[in-house]
């Protein structure tokens, strides 16, 4: 890699950290362009040469975000061959994850409202749904028909409880509590 490439990719992973804490702390509404401006110490055209704008930023943050979460995931499942074991081991990671703040307002509250739940959902069929469904669908304990709907509604109820255990309730109850659901859900 050439130096103004490597430069480039400097500053845009800065500017990355500094608009993902932004957006983490503030929320994607009250974060400005301006903001992002002032901390990075960019000119708005070399901002804009690596984003075309606020709502490229906010994805470009979402995509590493995303990223991140997926590799974290995998590394706890890294080396489980028992599919359903497997499957409790990544849904217990995300449930982990998700108790933190930076995941829950730009992943689970942001992302929706400002991608779209469209393209929200498309990229998460690329990390963490689509992690997920490969996971069920490896235990066998949902006929292919059905992986797809099963699949969702079990993103739906690890979410809330991600969102239980993040607001402040019982961990240890609330994990408890989905490795029950999973269980009773894997069982054959």
């Amino acid at each position: 890699m050439n130096l103004k490439a490597e430069r480039g990719a400097a500053t845009r992973d800065r500017v990355l950290a500094i608009a993902t804490r932004l957006f983490a702390d503030r929320g994607y509404d009250d974060t400005s362009i301006e903001v992002v401006l002032q901390e990075s110490g960019l000119s708005r055209g070399a901002l804009y040469h690596h984003y075309a704008g606020k709502d490229a930023l906010f994805e470009a943050v979402l995509e590493a975000t995303e990223s991140a979460i997926g590799g974290k995931i995998r590394q706890a499942v890294r080396g489980i061959t028992d599919p359903a074991a497997a499957l409790r081991a990544g849904v217990l990671a995300w449930i982990s994850l998700a108790g933190d703040p930076v995941i829950q307002r730009i992943v689970l509250i942001d992302a929706p409202a400002v991608m779209g739940w469209e393209r929200w959902r498309a990229m998460e069929e690329r990390y963490s749904f689509g992690m997920l469904k490969a996971a069920l669908g490896a235990t066998g304990a949902v006929p292919a028909e059905f992986l797809d709907l099963h699949a969702h509604m079990l993103l739906a109820a690890i979410n809330e409880s991600a969102l239980m255990v993040a607001r402040g309730g019982d961990h240890t109850t609330a994990v408890a509590a989905v490795e029950e659901f999973l269980r009773r859900l894997l069982q054959p």
